[in-house]
């Protein structure tokens, strides 16, 4: 007789169904029973609407998921205003909500919204085509609860009477939000260094900053904020063109005690800043100086000689780096688990090597478009390193060398290895071979792939993700890593002019979990695939189909309401 058996409590049911790993999971299991049915609903925190025809029936559902905390209308092309007085009368305690990618704030739902709920935290508004210092005010009116703004890169459109944000309305804001603690100001540009006192002077919990293209930012405006600003722990900037700093850019910088992140990119520094942000002896454990020029080995290596606790560097693009250079600075890298040097033309082998050797706790590698691969070393390292992410994209590695590093490196999880020159299908085999723990790999626009598919022998249960854009592959390759990668989520196949039906409906048969495949530029498709692939795999929520075919909006609203969205042509999301 079997055994009977036992009923857990909800709570423990809900406890396991936490463990899933994307809420789309939660699909199935509803079905199973009404108590599945009722934990799911209640798990469910988040709501994304895009396609309008949901509109009449958003108050079922806003009632059936009573426990949302975050709803995304992005690009929304409803009626917005509308939209939102439903949620109002929803009596939901909303927390989160997007509304960018409009072509105006929907000023009156959000008035309604504000009136009905007090909680909201965050929100974003970016990407208006007319956005002005008036939406600003209403923004602070109707919620002067809000910790967390983006109201970044607006069109500002002269043709609707779009009028530029403003110093004046972000003096406003800044006075009406006391509880503000994160803002995106990127796209702004003609916000200056004054923007950054209003906020630094008024919003006295402000904790993070963004501000990304803003032309009138320079150092000492940001020296200011970093002075006023007893608990910003993060900013970020882009493109600062003016180096130089006033007699007190230094003094301000000793009196914060909260700044982990800075991240400056395509900006013009100097060693003279780097100075000043080592001896402010900040608890820094993230740095950025991406693609920024203007400053050299002298004024990096200081820095990082003050803190040697970093977690994160990235010096993308520091062309005067050698390797040289990298073994010196490495002595200070103890704690460094994430480094990005791609585009460092003059680093080779020696500094892969060099950091594998001397940062014990290194877990991610990015050092695309260097010399590494170009000159042949002997090493005799043992396969122990933890790295887990490793990114060599556009460099001339051969087979000796991935081979070499698939050794040293057997716990990769992730490997990107796109535009490289001197791989052949035997490397390809035996680095998947070694490196059993890869989840995602990208070996796109290398040629010849096809025989390395061909030739795998062994199942890769692991792997989620795989990228063969213009890999050349063909129907039998496809087949083949439908059998071995067959826990495949993503497949991206744009500009694999090789590929029919054929080879498509044997890896979608085959791979039972697939979420999302990438078909652009592939035109030897018979014209009833995108259907085929939606009625014949319940899982895949994203199709990107071949160029050549013309899907109408009913078809997209019918495979919508199958749960997958079908694109018109373009990468993922």
């Amino acid at each position: 007789m079997a055994e009977k058996a036992v009923d857990l409590p909800e709570e423990c049911w809900e406890l396991i169904i936490k463990l899933l790993d994307h809420p789309s999971h939660f699909n199935s299991l509803s079905l199973v029973c009404k108590q599945f049915l009722s934990i799911t609903n209640r798990l469910l925190l988040s709501l994304k609407l895009s396609d309008p025809t949901v509109q009449a029936l958003l108050p079922r559902l806003l009632q059936r998921f009573r426990r949302i905390k975050q709803i995304e209308l992005t690009g929304f092309q409803g009626d917005m205003n509308s939209i939102l007085h439903k949620i109002a009368q929803s009596g939901l305690n909303l927390e989160s909500l997007n509304v960018s990618k409009q072509s105006t704030l929907p000023v009156v739902g959000l008035r309604a919204l504000g009136s009905k709920m007090m909680d909201l935290k965050s929100l974003n508004c970016s990407k208006m085509r007319c956005f002005g210092d008036s939406d600003l005010n209403v923004i602070a009116e109707s919620f002067p609860g809000l910790e967390e703004l983006d109201i970044s890169y607006h069109a500002d459109d002269s043709t609707i009477g779009s009028k530029p944000i403003s110093d004046l309305g972000i003096f406003s804001l800044s006075l009406k939000l006391k509880s503000l603690r994160k803002i995106n100001l990127s796209g702004n540009s003609f916000i200056t260094d004054k923007s950054l006192v209003f906020l630094s002077t008024n919003c006295l919990l402000l904790s993070q900053v963004v501000l990304h293209f803003c032309n009138f930012i320079s150092l000492n405006g940001i020296s200011k904020l970093i002075h006023g600003c007893s608990h910003l722990n993060s900013i970020s900037v882009y493109g600062i063109e003016n180096p130089s700093v006033n007699a007190a850019f230094k003094v301000p910088f000793l009196s914060s005690k909260a700044l982990w992140a800075i991240a400056l990119s395509d900006s013009d520094i100097s060693d003279e800043f780097l100075y000043a942000v080592a001896e402010a002896r900040f608890p820094l454990k993230k740095l950025t100086l991406s693609r920024c020029a203007n400053y050299s080995f002298s004024g990096i290596s200081v820095l990082l000689n003050e803190y040697q606790s970093l977690e994160y560097l990235n010096l993308e693009a520091a062309y005067f780096l050698r390797d040289k250079d990298i073994a010196e600075l490495s002595r200070f890298l103890h704690s460094i688990n994430h480094i990005n040097l791609s585009h460092c033309y003059g680093l080779t082998c020696i500094t892969f090597y060099t950091l594998i050797k001397n940062c014990l706790v290194l877990d991610k590698l990015e050092m695309e478009a260097t010399s590494i691969g170009e000159e042949n070393i002997e090493t005799d390292f043992k396969a122990s390193h933890g790295i887990k992410s490793l990114n060599l994209a556009n460099c001339s590695l051969g087979n000796n060398f991935i081979t070499s590093f698939a050794s040293i490196c057997p716990k990769l999880e992730l490997l990107n290895l796109s535009k490289c020159k001197g791989i052949t299908e035997e490397g390809i085999v035996e680095v998947l071979k070694r490196c059993s723990e890869i989840r995602q790999l990208e070996v796109n626009h290398i040629q010849g792939m096809t025989d390395s598919f061909l030739h795998l022998e062994f199942e890769l249960p692991k792997l989620k993700v795989l990228s063969l854009m213009f890999s050349g592959i063909d129907d039998d390759a496809l087949a083949m890593i439908g059998k071995r990668c067959c826990r495949l989520l993503k497949l991206d196949l744009a500009g694999c002019l090789s590929l029919t039906s054929k080879g498509v409906k044997e890896v979608v048969e085959n791979c039972k979990e697939l979420k999302e495949i990438n078909l652009k530029w592939c035109n030897k498709f018979s014209a009833d695939i995108v259907p085929w692939m939606v009625f014949s795999r319940p899982s895949l929520k994203k199709i990107v189909p071949p160029s050549r075919l013309v899907l109408t909006e009913r078809q997209r609203s019918l495979f919508l309401r199958h749960g997958c969205v079908v694109y018109d042509g373009g990468a993922f999301e």
